[in-house]
């Protein structure tokens, strides 16, 4: 899959028609606070000459001065002959000049002497404008007062809120902004062909008129995160070439009572407006759960921006050209009105992708980047069983990383392969064992990786390593030479058993076991469940599933749902659990006892060498490497997920 291309949404329509009612309130405001205080300024005088301080003292000194009116540092007044501050102006017996910002006590000296008239005003503005300015601010906040009352009264009426709280918060993406399509995306092939119908509709809504054939009001997108479901929703709008909606469904949500529902309507009247259209719903189970149900009741706001959502989806009408996409990775909560037909016609699931598919998605994400000659793509596709196209996205950014810390113009195998274990187990650390502890290591993974070695159903060993990444000291990777869809029974026992290799080995060589076999047990107690409760692999119970613990509490299915079977029934699957896993482990430890001189070499080698291959592990076991991958996958069953690993979990 591509990465998403950085589009710049433009902006959704113009605000409602009572929101410029304030700005047409405040011009009137700001107009009539001008007008009082153009009319409030003193008004001008008769023309008067502006003159120096320094002359102005002369003319003082000789007497020509008749009467002067000081008002802060202005001056003014008139003589008793005219003057000219130009030579070219027409004389005239008004002055005015500014004093200086220092003392000067010879100016009142001087007035006297010459008995010159003194008045004196102040320098702050008229008694009206000054109440003009302090009354000012409280007649805005009265106006904003009054505004926002009378949008709160629109809001009950069902407009939009105070300062459009109740308007939609998508995105709009016009025609051609969305520059992703099909060609872009790796995999997803039977998901792009359930979108063709769409994309054709959209293209030319006449058409399936015609054939009298009506469109999907609603494609529901299922599947893990990371599959790719928005992206592929652009792409929908990338292909068809019409305005997109992008939204997520927790934006609906809000303090106040009916915004959501008033966001839900003014998305829809946007979409309609400007039809054909696509409005895209993400995580679509923030406001689509199950009504009425879990554990203290339901929540009144999401519920009627629910109801909305599907009053709106009911209201189509054929002209209008509205498809509703929408993805979730939790098809199991959502309400069943939600997917009903005539809302949610078509259910798109993405699963994660397949060799083949995994193969195509790293062409992509490495076209731009400098690959070595040793990276071979098919055998990473095949070594990432269980990735999304996130997770294969993240992958390559993580290797080109770690080229630019190490300074490297390429990226080869080898940084590859590490940003692969980054990913999986986290960053190596640090983590200074004790020789006993490192020996202990050795000894549990190589248990692991020999009798994945020596089993017959069981993945082949890809490698063993005794370096600590996040929470494992070590691990044991399994590679699967296929995608599995379907899981036989003696695949898994073999599967369980390797899984107690470590702690089987751990008991031959010293005795005792430790607390690092703790996630193989949790995994091999619930798997082990799982085949004799719910897939019929044992004979005492029968071919009959006993579901356990499938519901979530918040929904409120297991708490008033009855168990389907009695306390009798509950404590022979516990007895047939502890029968098989003691079984599976008795075997582990009986072909770890025959080959105890291969699981001594291997242990010793490990922990010289801390990494070992597969070829190298195959060697000390005395047995030939498996072949490489061919590529096939089965067809039916339930897709069995990651690659295989046992580790030794810090204690």
């Amino acid at each position: 899959m591509d990465q998403h291309n950085q589009q710049q949404p433009s902006s959704g329509p113009s605000p409602q028609s009572g929101q410029p009612d304030f700005w047409h309130y405040a011009a009137w405001v700001v107009l009539v606070t001008l007008l009082v205080g153009y009319f409030l300024q003193p008004r001008g005088e008769q023309a008067r000459a502006e003159l120096p301080y320094s002359e102005f003292k002369s003319h003082l000194r000789a007497g020509d001065v008749e009467q002067v009116t000081l008002r802060g540092e202005k001056i003014r007044g008139e003589m008793n002959q005219p003057v000219r501050s130009d030579p070219g102006e027409t004389g005239t017996q008004r002055f005015g000049t500014q004093r200086p910002p220092v003392e000067d006590p010879e100016l009142m000296r001087l007035l006297e002497e010459q008995n010159v008239q003194v008045t004196a005003e102040p320098s702050d503005p008229p008694w009206l404008l000054q109440s003009l300015i302090h009354v000012l601010p409280w007649v805005l906040l009265i106006g904003l007062i009054f505004y926002s009352t009378r949008q709160m009264q629109k809001q009950m009426a069902g407009r939009n809120g105070v300062f459009g709280v109740g308007q939609s918060r998508a995105r709009r993406f016009r025609e051609g902004a969305t520059r992703v399509s099909f060609d872009d995306i790796a995999g997803l092939d039977n998901a792009k062909k359930d979108l063709q119908d769409i994309i054709s509709y959209l293209r030319d809504p006449d058409r399936l008129r015609r054939l009298g054939a009506k469109p999907p009001h609603g494609v529901l997108m299922m599947g893990r995160p990371g599959t790719g479901k928005t992206l592929l929703a652009r792409a929908v709008a990338g292909e068809a070439g019409v305005p997109f909606y992008s939204i997520s469904a927790s934006e609906f949500i809000e303090m106040f009572v009916g915004v959501g529902a008033s966001r839900v309507r003014d998305l829809f009247k946007q979409a309609k407006q400007e039809a054909p259209a696509i409005v895209f719903i993400d995580e679509i189970d923030a406001v689509g759960r199950t009504r009425g149900a879990g554990v203290g009741g339901g929540h009144d706001e999401r519920e009627q921006t629910l109801n909305q959502i599907l009053n709106e989806m009911d209201g189509f009408s054929g002209h209008e050209s509205v498809i509703v996409l929408a993805a979730t990775n939790r098809p199991d909560v959502l309400d069943p009105a939600l997917t009903r037909p005539g809302r949610f016609d078509r259910k798109v699931t993405l699963d994660l992708p397949h060799r083949e598919a995994r193969r195509a998605i790293l062409g992509v994400h490495t076209r731009k980047m400098p690959l070595a000659g040793d990276v071979d793509l098919d055998e990473l596709g095949a070594r990432t069983v269980g990735f999304s196209g996130a997770d294969l996205e993240n992958l390559v950014n993580e290797a080109a990383l770690l080229a630019a810390r190490e300074n490297r113009d390429e990226v080869d195998a080898e940084l590859l392969d590490r940003a692969r274990d980054k990913i999986l187990l986290g960053s190596e650390r640090e983590t200074m064992l004790s020789p006993d502890e490192r020996q202990r290591v050795a000894w549990h993974e190589s248990g692991h990786a020999l009798l994945a070695c020596l089993l017959e159903h069981t993945d082949p060993v890809a490698k063993v390593s005794i370096v600590p990444h996040g929470q494992a000291l070590g691990v044991t990777e399994q590679m699967p030479e296929e995608d599995r869809y379907n899981m036989s029974e003696g695949y898994l026992r073999d599967r369980l058993t390797v899984m107690f290799g470590g702690r089987v080995a751990e008991r031959i060589v010293y005795g005792e076991v430790s607390s690092g076999a703790q996630d193989d047990l949790q995994q091999a107690t619930q798997l082990a469940r799982r085949m004799i409760s719910q897939w019929g692999m044992n004979a005492e119970l029968g071919p009959v599933g006993y579901q356990q613990g499938e519901e979530h509490v918040f929904l409120g299915r297991e708490m008033a749902q009855q168990r389907d079977f009695s306390e009798d029934t509950a404590e022979l699957i516990d007895r047939e659990v502890r029968a098989l896993v003691r079984e599976l482990e008795n075997r582990a430890e009986q072909l770890l006892s025959e080959h105890r001189d291969q699981l001594q070499e291997l242990a010793h080698t490990l922990l010289d060498r801390e990494v070992l291959e597969a070829d190298e592990i195959h060697r000390i076991a005395g047995l030939a490497a498996p072949a490489a991958p061919t590529g096939n996958k089965a067809e039916d069953g339930a897709r069995e997920q990651g690659s295989g690993r046992r580790g030794f979990r810090a204690g």
